[in-house]
């Protein structure tokens, strides 16, 4: 699958519409609020549709991921708007931070709205490799099939002047569908943090929740249809579909930007001061 952008929409400018195949996929994504006391009706009502992932331990696996903007927050702006073709870099690491060298395997990921349709595109590199393309905007080492998409992410970099701006992370269960519902995926984010500053993925600094520690973003991915016991499951849960992006959490939870009306976390979900001094106890992140 490739993901230029298609006829009848203008890439903004600065981007490129070159494609990459390695590791490409188009899919439809909806995103639930779910409080933690539901989890376990919910984990066992997927359970009796979908198998586990075969990656995703009890409790969830560690997800971290660190994202690339503009100074003046280009990408941000460009999903609180809602623009039908958007785009968002980050470099995503699989396991614990803490452990994090220059040889630990983390992907370079491309991640693009084009109208409802959500399409990603990334490769696998050495941690320091990934480094030198996005930090340090070096042309670094590839195979062949990774040109076109490593050209794409330095001209990204360079041309529209790209800087680490906030970095997400949290435990991540997933559920994968089987038979009739090949292509749907359904994962549950728990404990859902961030942080403004010393990007290293094993840095030592705090991270703070950048979404209420007792609440979990539940999303829904499929190829092309949601099964109707999927949307009847959301309602008897009474879970809420939100407008909502862990990075705009993040920019917005660290004062980066002003909170959007439009984009987040509702008021009746939250308190008044749901991130004052809410650090990430040792061993979460």
């Amino acid at each position: 699958m490739s993901s230029p952008a298609p006829r009848g929409t203008d890439a903004p400018s600065g981007y490129l519409r070159t494609a990459s195949s390695l590791h490409a996929f188009n899919r439809y994504e909806i995103k639930y609020l779910a409080h933690e006391r539901d989890v376990p009706r919910l984990r066992e009502a997927l359970a009796a549709h979908m198998a586990a992932d075969e990656f995703s331990p009890v409790g969830g696996y560690p997800v971290t991921s660190l994202y690339y903007d503009t100074r003046n927050l280009r990408f941000y702006w460009e999903k609180i708007e809602g623009l039908r073709f958007r785009r968002k870099l980050r470099v995503r690491l699989y396991g614990r931070p803490a452990e994090a060298t220059d040889e630990t395997p983390v992907y370079v990921e491309i991640k693009q709205r084009v109208n409802r349709v959500t399409q990603k595109r990334r490769i696998r590199l050495p941690y320091a490799d990934a480094r030198s393309l996005c930090d340090e905007r070096r042309m670094i080492e590839h195979d062949d099939g990774q040109r076109a998409f490593v050209n794409e992410v330095s001209t990204l970099v360079g041309n529209l002047e790209l800087v680490p701006t906030v970095t997400t992370g949290y435990l991540r269960e997933a559920f994968v569908g089987t038979e009739a519902d090949l292509g749907l995926r359904v994962t549950i984010d728990h404990r859902v943090h961030g942080r403004d500053r010393d990007f290293h993925f094993a840095s030592k600094s705090e991270n703070r929740f950048i979404i209420p520690p007792h609440l979990c973003i539940v999303e829904i991915k499929a190829n092309e249809r949601v099964p109707y016991w999927v949307t009847d499951l959301t309602a008897r849960l009474d879970m809420s579909v939100v407008r909502v992006s862990k990075y705009c959490q993040s920019v917005e939870a660290f004062g980066l930007a002003p909170r959007s009306r439009m984009h987040g976390i509702p008021e009746s979900f939250t308190t008044a001061d749901m991130f004052d001094d809410q650090l990430v106890p040792t061993g979460t992140r």
